[in-house]
C-alpha cells in the first residue's frame, strides 16, 4: 500500500473483498470480453455473410472464448494512452491475442454496447450481494427476537418512558423495515434489463447495414444476447444508452436500506447510553483515548455515518438522469463512475456491520429491569384507579387525587433524586382503599406489555419465517469487520 496517495477508506476499511471484486477493473473487462463473444456468436447464428461467405466462423469464436480471461493489460493500457479510448484499446488488446478474430470484435456495436451492459450486469451481481446480506441480516434479527420476546423494556415516544413493551417486540420494528427494502431489491433487481446493441443513437442503423435491412434477423440481435448474459430480455427502446432512471431506482433502493440501518443503529446508540443493549465490545478494544472506563458504540455510528453517505449519494444518479440530453451526453460518465461503485461499497460495509452488531448484542437484562421499574407505578395509575372504583370510589376524584401524587412522586425522583414513591403516597390515601402489598403486586412487568410477545410470535410465524424460508440459500452470510 502506498501512503503518498489518497485511497479510498471504502475498499481500505469498510467494503468486503467480495463486493470490491464485483467493481473492479477485473471484473469489467473480463465481461466486456463475455459481451463481445455473445455479440460475434449471435452475429454467426444469425447468418452474417458477405457474398454468400460467412464473415463470422466458429473457428473466430472458439478464438475469442479461449482468450476471455487471460486479459493482456499492459498491451491495452499502452494503447490507450496512445488512442484515448479505452474501449478501442481493449479491442485491440483483444485482436492482438485472437489474430483471426481481430477483424470481427465489436463489429456494429458502440462503445455502449460493453460500458452499458457491464453497468447493468455489474449491478445485478453486485444487488445479489445485498440480498445476500440484508437476507442474513433479517435472519439474525428474528432470532434476537425469538429469544427476546418475553422481556419487558420500557417503550419510548419522544424518547420519554411510555407504555412498555419488550426488547423483541422492538426488534421486529428493525426486521419490519429490512423485510420492505428487500422486496423493493428484489422487485428491482427483477426488473434490469440488457441494454442490447442499438448502436449510437439506439437506432440499429449499423445492423440494418450488416444485415440487408432484415428486420426479422435484426429483431432477433437483443434477445439472442440477452439469453447468452443470463437475462430474461433488454430494454425495449434506448437512445445509446440505457435509460440513467435505472441507476436512480438501484441506488433509492440502496439509500433505503441505509434509512433502515440508520434508524436501527440509532436505536442501539440510545439504549446503549441507557446501559440496557449494547453492541459487542472486543476483549483489548479501546473505547477512548483519554477515558479508559468508556465502551462507546463505534460500530452502530459508525453505520449511521455510512448511511448518511448512501442517502445522499441516491442524489447523485437522480440529477444525472434528469440532466441527460437527448440521445446522450457524457455528463454522466464521470458521476456513474464514482456514485455507483461507492454506493454499492458503502452498503456493503453496512451490512457488515450490521450483521456483526446484531449477532452479538448484549441485553442487559436487570438495568432494563431497574429502569422499567423506577417508571411502572406511573403506568400502573389506570389499573390501580378501576381497583379503587371497584373498592366504591368515585373514578374521578381518583383520577384527579392520582394526577396530583403524581405529580409529588415525580418531585420527589427528580427534584430530591430519590426513588420513585408512587405507591406508598397512593397507599397512605384512605381514599383508595388499597395497601402496599396490594399494590405491589400490580407491579408485575408482564402485564403492562399488551399483546408484544404474541405479536412477536404471529410476526415470526405469519411473516418472517416464509420470507426466510423461500430463500433458504441466501442465508449464513457472515461478516469480516476490519477495524
Amino acid at each position: 500500500m502506498s501512503n503518498d496517495r489518497y485511497v479510498s477508506p471504502l475498499s481500505e476499511r469498510y467494503a468486503s473483498k467480495e463486493m470490491q471484486y464485483i467493481f473492479s477493473p477485473d471484473m469489467k473487462f473480463r465481461t466486456w470480453r463475455k459481451l463481445w463473444i455473445a455479440l460475434a456468436e449471435t452475429e454467426m447464428e444469425l447468418g452474417l455473410s458477405e457474398n454468400g461467405k460467412p464473415v463470422i466462423t466458429q473457428e473466430m469464436i472458439d478464438e475469442l472464448k479461449s482468450h476471455a480471461d487471460d486479459i493482456n493489460y499492459e498491451v491495452a493500457k499502452k494503447r490507450e494512452a496512445e488512442v484515448r479510448h479505452d474501449v478501442m484499446s481493449h479491442v485491440y488488446a483483444y485482436g492482438k491475442q485472437c489474430p483471426k478474430a481481430a477483424g470481427i470484435i465489436h463489429l456494429g456495436a458502440t462503445s455502449c454496447y460493453v460500458g452499458d451492459n457491464t453497468d447493468i450486469i455489474v449491478m445485478k451481481q453486485a444487488l445479489d450481494l445485498v440480498r445476500k446480506k440484508l437476507v442474513s441480516l433479517i435472519d439474525e434479527l428474528s432470532r434476537f427476537a425469538d429469544a427476546q420476546k418475553n422481556v419487558p423494556t420500557l417503550a419510548f415516544t419522544h424518547f420519554q418512558p411510555a407504555q412498555p413493551t419488550t426488547v423483541g417486540k422492538r426488534a421486529t420494528l428493525w426486521i419490519n423495515e429490512f423485510l420492505m427494502d428487500l422486496e423493493d431489491l428484489e422487485y428491482v433487481s427483477g426488473t434490469l434489463k440488457l441494454l442490447g446493441s442499438k448502436g449510437t443513437t439506439g437506432t440499429q442503423a449499423s445492423f440494418r447495414e450488416l444485415f440487408n435491412d432484415n428486420d426479422e434477423i435484426i429483431d432477433r440481435i437483443d434477445p439472442m444476447i440477452a439469453e447468452k448474459m443470463g437475462f430474461a430480455a433488454c430494454y425495449p427502446v434506448s437512445g445509446q444508452t440505457y435509460s440513467r432512471k435505472v441507476d436512480t431506482r438501484v441506488l433509492n433502493v440502496l439509500a433505503g436500506i441505509a434509512a433502515s440501518a440508520h434508524k436501527m443503529s440509532n436505536d442501539i446508540r440510545l439504549l446503549q447510553h441507557l446501559k440496557e443493549v449494547e453492541e459487542p465490545f472486543e476483549k483489548n478494544q479501546i473505547g477512548s483515548s483519554a477515558m479508559a472506563y468508556k465502551r462507546n458504540p463505534m460500530r452502530s455510528e459508525r453505520i449511521a455515518s455510512l448511511a448518511r453517505y448512501v442517502m445522499i449519494d441516491a442524489l447523485n444518479p437522480a440529477i444525472t438522469s434528469a440532466t441527460q440530453w437527448f440521445e446522450r451526453t457524457l455528463d454522466d460518465s464521470a458521476n456513474k463512475r464514482l456514485s455507483i461503485p461507492e454506493g454499492f461499497l458503502a452498503t456493503d460495509g453496512i451490512l457488515d456491520l450490521c450483521l456483526n452488531v446484531t449477532s452479538g448484542l448484549v441485553v442487559n437484562d436487570k438495568v432494563i429491569e431497574k429502569h422499567l421499574m423506577s417508571e411502572l407505578p406511573f403506568m400502573a395509575t389506570e389499573n390501580i384507579m378501576m381497583d379503587a372504583v371497584k373498592n366504591g370510589a368515585n373514578r374521578q376524584e381518583m383520577h384527579e387525587e392520582i394526577r396530583r401524587l403524581s405529580m409529588q412522586a415525580g418531585e420527589h425522583v427528580k427534584k430530591e433524586g430519590k426513588e420513585n414513591n408512587l405507591l406508598e403516597l397512593i397507599a397512605s390515601d384512605d381514599r383508595f382503599a388499597l395497601s402496599l402489598e396490594e399494590l405491589e403486586k400490580t407491579m408485575e412487568p408482564s402485564l403492562y406489555v399488551g399483546r408484544a410477545p404474541k405479536q412477536v410470535d404471529a410476526y415470526l410465524a405469519n411473516v418472517v419465517y416464509p420470507a426466510l424460508s423461500e430463500r433458504e440459500q441466501l442465508k449464513g452470510a457472515t461478516a469480516q469487520i476490519n477495524v
